[in-house]
Order: structure tokens, then C-alpha cells, then sequence
């Protein structure tokens, strides 16, 4: 009997130990890593941000049980830029797209180098399976160059070109390098299927389908990005609460539902929805503990940058198109269970271009190129906040109608620099709206901001700092 007790004990610990090396090699191994980038959300559209009309319960509480940064910014103020600087780790200053297609001074869109490298290609040198779903955005033109798979993606289902993404019930999408046709869809009369609803479904059929590979999903959806619309099921909870009516126009480029507020609350709380929906996934397919979530838009809002009814910035001045904080300044929400610390808030100042070393630290390799300008933001989101590198200064550039406009932020200090224009500085610690600008009262400071302007960028033929009117002007003399 003593022998048979002895050995029952020492088989009860091999398994036991069987099981635990199992459970220890499981947590050392590289983590899953989601990056969800919603389009044109402002800083406040979230309650975890201060939003009190739109509800949006899971955000919320994926940042209450992970981290919430507080001055996290996008790489642009427009989509295609600010893509090409979180897949690249390149700012404004030195990305290979640094405009939207039509801004450049060809008047031709500018794409991603050929076979440059993005966060995609990293991962898949680290062993991971990639994947984009909804929308890239990068490849514009007729050309069937650029696509995610020339930049490391395994897998693509989405928009093409940022254009056709601002429709929701587009015709055409692309799976990998061929047309994906939607039999029935039509954008002008809104029929056929909602295709936020086909990339969030699809997002959860490649994670049950790599569930057991390390894997890497950017997952790009495009609410709440013009046109305004939605299903009625997510109007029905904000209608008749007495909101004022807000006319939209639904006959021109964007087909628009006809009331905006419930149009634009019911797309958000959607998008919440169906992110509810992928976080219990993650949970019933045994990988929640092993996947690295990152929520965060692409650029302040456009929607809500004169009629604040939402009030989406919250303090921030400013929206989309503009280097104010409200064009620039986006929120970001990490979860990663039993890594991170529940209800974290950091005040750590980062910004898209610093997501590939941050992919690569988690997963264990070393960026290929020295030259990016990120820096990983591991430490910080582990509580490690002493052993944080931090920028000298983030550079922005913005080059339309508007511009050129440039932007540096150095600690506490901005700069909003114009080609013609007096230069304007803000202390954001007292001052987050950008009101009081202390160029005047401040020269030292100014001098400080505008010695590092003269170094922040690298010369880009299509995207020289010059007003558009003389571009224009250039091409039609060209032509001559």
C-alpha cells in the first residue's frame, strides 16, 4: 500500500509539474497583439474619456481593467499619413507618406515605398501570422502595388483606398490582392450588409482560426468617419431623448443618414458593441491572457468641430486637419491580463510611431532599421515608468488647403508654426485649449521650439513645405 500511495504521489506531481511548465511556457511566449484603430473618434467620444450622452460600456471597461494614456497622439491629422506613421515608426518629419492623395505636389498619390517595411513584416520575422481587416487605405491609386501583403500582412480583408472606405455599404472590397464583390450592396441607397458588421465578423473568424498561433491583428474599422450611418437597431437607445435635431446632407459625396446625433451616437455605441462581442471571444477561446489589446483613431474628429454637442475633444482645441491638440491628441486603451495593471492612467507622451518597437519588444526582436523614431512604450505599460525613454520632442506636419502648418511638442511646451503666420506657443500643463499663446511673453521657450523645428524634418519632393496655390501654380506651369 505504501507503494502504491508513493507512486500515485509522484505520478500527482508530474502532472502537476507537466502542467505548470505548461502553463509557465504558455505566459513566456510572444503574446497575441490586436491593434484597434477607429476613424475620425475624438479624444472624448469614450466614457472612460469623459463622454456623458454616447455609452460605450466595454471600452470603458477594458480601460478600467488595463491602462489609459492621456497624451497619446496620432501620426497625423488626416487618415493616410497618420496609417503610414503607426505601421512604420516613422513621424511626419521623415515617413514616406505624409499627406492624403490629392495633396501632393504632383498632384499623383504617394504610397508606401515598395516593400517597406511595416509592423506586419517585423512580426512575421518574430514567427507571428498577420492579418488587416477593414481599412488600409495605402495603396491609392490603379495599381495593385501596395498592398498589405508586399508589407508583411499574411492576410487582408478590406478597403483598397481610403475613398471607397467612406462608404459603408461600398460594392468592392479586396481579400488579399483580388476584388471581394458584396452581390447586392449599393452606397446610394444604403442596401446590402453594413461593412463595419463583415470586418468585425471576420476579425473574429481569423482569431478562432489562429487561435493557437502568435498572431497579429491590426484591425482597422471606419466608423464613425463621414458618411454618417448606421442600422436603425443602434439609433433606437438615443431616440426621444429631446436631443436637437442635426440636418445632414445626404446628397452629396457622403450618403448620410438624415439626422446626425442619434446617426453618430448609434455608430459608436455599435462599434462598442461588437467589440464586447471579440473581448468574450478572446475569453471562450482560452487566449484572453495571452493577447495584447490596443484600442486608439487615427486623428481627432471631423463631425463634431463646429457643432460640439458631444463635445468629442473634451478641453482639446480644434479637429481633424488641424495641429491642435483636437486634431492630434487620440486616445489609447492597452489591456493585457495579468501583465498590466487594472485602472492604470498614464500621462507617458507617445504617439503611433512608437507602436512598432513597442510590437517588436513584446515579441521579442529588435526593430531592422535604427533610423525609426519610436520608442517603445513596454516599461510604461508594465509599471516600470523609471526605465521609460522619453522623446526630445514629437513633430507633426500638415500640408493642405491650410497649410503648411507644422507642430513640435517638447515636454509640457507646443508649437503651432505656420508658413505665413505668426508662430504660436502654448504651455499645455495650464493650458490644454491652446488660448493663450505666450510667443511674446515666452522668447526663450519660442527659440528653444523653433531651433528644433529647423531640424525635425527630412526633405520630401512631393511633400515640400510650400501652400498648395503654389503647387498648383508649379503644375500648371510645368505643363505649359
Amino acid at each position: 500500500m505504501l507503494k502504491i500511495s508513493l507512486l500515485s504521489i509522484c505520478m500527482s506531481f508530474l502532472i502537476f509539474a507537466g502542467c505548470k511548465s505548461k502553463e509557465v511556457s504558455k505566459m513566456s511566449a510572444k503574446p497575441n497583439i490586436i491593434f484597434i484603430m477607429t476613424d475620425d473618434m475624438g479624444y472624448a467620444d469614450l466614457g472612460c474619456y469623459g463622454q456623458t450622452k454616447i455609452k460605450t460600456p466595454n471600452l470603458d471597461k477594458m480601460a478600467a481593467e488595463g491602462i489609459r494614456f492621456t497624451n497619446h497622439y496620432a501620426g497625423s491629422t488626416v487618415c493616410m499619413p497618420s496609417r503610414a506613421s503607426l505601421l512604420t515608426g516613422y513621424d511626419q518629419g521623415h515617413a514616406s507618406v505624409r499627406g492624403n492623395p490629392l495633396w501632393t505636389e504632383s498632384g499623383q498619390p504617394v504610397n508606401l515605398k515598395p516593400g517597406e517595411l511595416t509592423v506586419a513584416s517585423e512580426l512575421k520575422r518574430a514567427g507571428y501570422k498577420t492579418a488587416v481587416i477593414g481599412k488600409w487605405g495605402l495603396s491609392e491609386g490603379n495599381s495593385k502595388l501596395n498592398m498589405p501583403a508586399e508589407h508583411g500582412f499574411d492576410y487582408f480583408l478590406g478597403y483598397k483606398t481610403h475613398g471607397d472606405a467612406h462608404h459603408y455599404y461600398w460594392d468592392t472590397l479586396y481579400r488579399n490582392n483580388e476584388p471581394y464583390v458584396l452581390e447586392g450592396n449599393d452606397f446610394k441607397t444604403k442596401k446590402g450588409k453594413y461593412t463595419h458588421d463583415i470586418f468585425v465578423n471576420e476579425a473574429l473568424h481569423y482569431i478562432e482560426k489562429e487561435k493557437d498561433n502568435p498572431f497579429y491583428l491590426y484591425l482597422a474599422l471606419t466608423i464613425p468617419h463621414l458618411e454618417l450611418t448606421v442600422p436603425q437597431e443602434s439609433k433606437e437607445p438615443y431616440m426621444n431623448l429631446g436631443w436637437p435635431k442635426r440636418k445632414m446632407n445626404t446628397k452629396g459625396h457622403y450618403k448620410n443618414d438624415e439626422e446626425g446625433n442619434t446617426t453618430y451616437a448609434g455608430m459608436i455605441s455599435r462599434m462598442d458593441r461588437d467589440l464586447g462581442v471579440l473581448f468574450e471571444k478572446l475569453k471562450e477561446f482560452g487566449i484572453d491572457d495571452h493577447t495584447i489589446v490596443f484600442f486608439t483613431s487615427d486623428n481627432g474628429p471631423e463631425f463634431e468641430k463646429k457643432d460640439r454637442f458631444f463635445n468629442s475633444n473634451g478641453a482639446l482645441r480644434g479637429g481633424k486637419r488641424e495641429l491642435y491638440e483636437g486634431g492630434i491628441r487620440v486616445p489609447l486603451i492597452v489591456r493585457y491580463p495579468s501583465k498590466i495593471k487594472p485602472g492604470a492612467v498614464s500621462e507617458h507622451i507617445s504617439a503611433f510611431w512608437d507602436f512598432l518597437p513597442t510590437a517588436c519588444q513584446l515579441a521579442g526582436v529588435e526593430p531592422s532599421r535604427k533610423d525609426i523614431n519610436g520608442i517603445s512604450f513596454v516599461p510604461e505599460l508594465f509599471g516600470q515608468s523609471t526605465e521609460q525613454k522619453k522623446h526630445h520632442y514629437l513633430y507633426w506636419e500638415f500640408n493642405e488647403r491650410q497649410g503648411p502648418i507644422q507642430a513640435i511638442r517638447k515636454d509640457d511646451w507646443k508649437l503651432v508654426y505656420r508658413l505665413e503666420g505668426e508662430p504660436e506657443l502654448y504651455n499645455l500643463a495650464t493650458d490644454l485649449g491652446e488660448t493663450n499663446n505666450l510667443a511674446q511673453k515666452e522668447p526663450a521657450q519660442l527659440n528653444v521650439m523653433l531651433n528644433i523645428l529647423k531640424n525635425a524634418r527630412t526633405e520630401h519632393s512631393q511633400f515640400p513645405l510650400t501652400t498648395r496655390e503654389l503647387a498648383i501654380k508649379r503644375r500648371a506651369n510645368s505643363k505649359k
